[in-house]
């Protein structure tokens, strides 16, 4: 099997993608209103697919991005059994979610470490920018089972609100990962899970935080003006902390507008586009540098690379392709 840095044709990631989500070429290519044989030419390589329209409708039905289907898809070596997405699925599917009146346990678990539990899931954010995803994705399923029974187990004050916090960064980290490897409907799941538990956390950076990995899951689905809608809300409850200059709510205000942004731009709404990279880029200034905090990665070069990809959405080749443009520049150092 094929390793991640492996360079993959356009074909080759349809395939992929088909294969993950259990469709034969004939169900794809009914999806997408084409003949099988049509498929079957673009997934070998002897025919190209360029028309971005047809593109947008094979994404559809993949249920994955249109980035994540022109990029490099996400593969783990077999002989690493790193690939548990299964066990990821059962995890957050497990019938006890459901209901913890029906599925209360009459002997209660120890209680946990919290700070010990706060700093794995941090150890497993890092290994998540460090492109570990091999890791973080063997890893997930005890992360969230660990997360539910410090739900289960919390009960009121500070105690309570850290449980609730430490569940809604691990279910935010499960979908990001999940995003990231085109399991766009656990992803959705990971992150209501992620927004429940930051409701309870009552902090509002973990709120924003949580909203901002439901966004990528919204975005992954298609559901742009959703995606759109939750971003702008949640940017306007950071708004005292922003007017505050706290770096951190920056970061997260910044990171979400340019995650509405980039929905904007995958609805062809110039407009809205272009004034949402304005607010983050004013973030970015405001906050002075390229930073890390609660893992955006936010700052500066993250808004050029944001306007750059909203650019190919809208369509804007030649502004992209442009040697002088900012984007273009700090794409290419």
């Amino acid at each position: 099997m094929r390793g991640s840095g492996d360079e993959l044709t356009l074909g080759e990631r349809i395939a992929f993608y088909r294969a993950r989500r259990g469709y034969t070429q004939t169900q794809l290519s009914n999806l997408v209103g084409r003949r099988t044989d049509w498929l079957s030419k673009i997934e070998r390589g002897e025919r190209q697919l360029r028309n971005i329209e047809l593109l947008t409708e094979v994404a559809r039905a993949l249920r994955v991005s249109l980035t994540d289907l022109m990029g490099q898809p996400v593969l783990f070596e077999d002989d690493q059994q790193k690939d548990d997405i299964p066990a990821i699925r059962d995890a957050l599917m497990s019938p006890g979610r459901l209901s913890r009146i029906l599925y209360r346990t009459p002997t209660p678990e120890p209680p946990f470490d919290l700070s010990r539990a706060a700093q794995l899931v941090e150890y497993l954010w890092a290994d998540y920018q460090a492109g570990r995803l091999g890791d973080v994705v063997a890893s997930l399923p005890a992360l969230i089972r660990t997360a539910q029974q410090l739900e289960d187990q919390a009960a009121s004050g500070e105690r309570s609100r850290l449980s609730w916090s430490i569940s809604a960064r691990t279910h935010h980290l499960a979908a990001t990962t999940l995003s990231k490897v085109g399991e766009a409907d656990l992803s959705w799941i990971a992150a209501e899970r992620a927004m429940k538990a930051a409701d309870e956390a009552d902090d509002p950076l973990v709120l924003a935080s949580a909203a901002r990995a439901a966004t990528h899951a919204l975005l992954a689905v298609g559901r742009y003006e959703d995606a759109l809608n939750l971003g702008e809300t949640a940017a306007k409850w950071l708004g005292p902390r922003v007017r505050a200059g706290d770096p951190a709510a920056l970061s997260l205000y910044g990171m979400l507008h340019l995650r509405t942004a980039v929905a904007a731009a995958r609805h062809q709404d110039r407009a809205t586009a272009i004034q949402l990279l304005g607010r983050a880029n004013r973030a970015a200034e405001a906050l002075g540098e390229d930073a890390n905090y609660w893992q955006t990665g936010f700052g500066p070069t993250n808004v050029e690379l944001h306007r750059l990809s909203a650019g190919l959405d809208l369509g804007d080749v030649a502004w992209v392709a442009e040697p002088g443009s900012t984007a273009a520049v700090r794409v290419t150092r």
